[in-house]
């Protein structure tokens, strides 16, 4: 497989990092509607990308960026980047009035690429005005009609890697992370945990109740069910905890942009089972072994049982989820960001896909 023109496992193209020190960067505007409080993927996408570039220019993380903006007594900015076409869609018509001329990124979410765009005229605009588009896993392209594709490129998102926990004897721990909303289908963990009663499997639920009746149904589902808790909202380093020391982490989205807490329990040593939904495949390939039909609680609770018994199986799932680990190595992705920021704003350098 290759993302960008760069086999996997392979280092982005070289001198990323030099020609981003050598070149004249100057102001760029980041947008994400998502803050530090939501806690959330694309709030800690639009914070490890600030991060990424803030050696190289003056970058200015908003939650928003209006016209009015461009009147007042700051330096002008030369180039935006914007997570989420849809939520961001004011800040890009507002950024492509102004500055017809300059680059604008739109970086696409998972609601993005499987629901608005498919029908929503605003998120679609957003694509359109566009002068690059990123999608965070490979099966993203897909999503693109051509002319969009045309101007996409993959960034795998990243982690720091954790050292590998030892597992618990005595349980056999599986924990779902996400906030408590359809999205998420937090239902179906739920669904699994009440069907799956082998005494010695727990399953904890990681996330704040965004949906309040999904907050009545994971109190609903531990009354019920004493091997399964809502843990509720968490600091992310407690939750990388929690995710290393689990012997499973199930991702049973309806949509995913490219889920950040896979690639999180890849980098603790912690195989997945996942919803087969374009996005978790991106992720994890089309051979992933640990793949269940959406929805089906049934088909999930038979495979955390499989796992819980079978270490063949198990050891599978944990060999196919190394093999994906240097997509999500941090230093490919700060260079690919590098690399792009420094081709929008020069057009005649070479991209990552030569």
């Amino acid at each position: 497989m290759s993302v960008d023109g760069v086999a996997a496992g392979e280092n982005p193209p070289a001198g990323s990092e030099a020609r981003a020190k050598r070149a004249v960067l100057k102001k760029v505007v980041l947008v994400s509607p998502a803050t530090a409080e939501a806690n959330n993927g694309n709030w800690h996408t639009a914070h490890r990308w600030s991060q990424f570039v803030s050696a190289h220019c003056d970058i200015r993380l908003l939650s928003h960026w209006t016209e009015e903006a461009a009147a007042r007594p700051v330096p002008i900015p030369d180039l935006m980047i914007a997570l989420h076409a849809r939520r961001s869609a004011p800040s890009i018509a507002a950024w492509a009035q102004t500055y017809p001329e300059k680059p604008l990124v739109v970086v696409l979410t998972g609601t993005d690429l499987y629901r608005d765009i498919l029908g929503d005229a605003v998120a679609r605009r957003s694509l359109d005005l566009a002068t690059h588009l990123v999608v965070l896993q490979d099966a993203g392209m897909t999503a693109l009609q051509s002319a969009w594709r045309k101007k996409a490129q993959v960034i795998y998102q990243s982690a720091a890697v954790l050292k590998p926990a030892p597992k618990s004897s005595r349980f056999f721990r599986v924990v779902m992370v996400g906030h408590l909303r359809g999205e998420k289908d937090p239902l179906t963990f739920m669904a699994a945990a009440s069907i799956c009663s082998l005494g010695a499997i727990r399953f904890d639920q990681i996330g704040e109740a965004l949906d309040a009746d999904l907050g009545q149904a994971a109190e609903a589902t531990a009354n019920r069910c004493p091997h399964y808790r809502w843990l509720g909202g968490l600091p992310r380093a407690v939750t990388r905890q929690h995710i290393k020391r689990a012997h499973l982490l199930v991702n049973a989205s309806v949509m995913e942009g490219g889920a950040h807490v896979i690639l999180e329990a890849v980098l603790s040593g912690t195989p997945v089972l996942a919803s087969r939904v374009s996005g978790n495949v991106g992720m994890l390939g089309e051979d992933y072994a640990g793949y269940f039909e959406l929805g089906n609680a049934a088909q999930l609770a038979a495979l955390v049982a499989r796992c819980a018994a079978d270490a063949n199986f198990l050891n599978l799932l944990q060999t196919q989820c190394q093999q994906r680990a240097a997509l999500f190595d941090p230093a490919r992705e700060r260079a690919l960001v590098l690399n792009l920021i420094i081709t929008a704003e020069n057009p005649s350098l070479p991209t990552s896909n030569t």
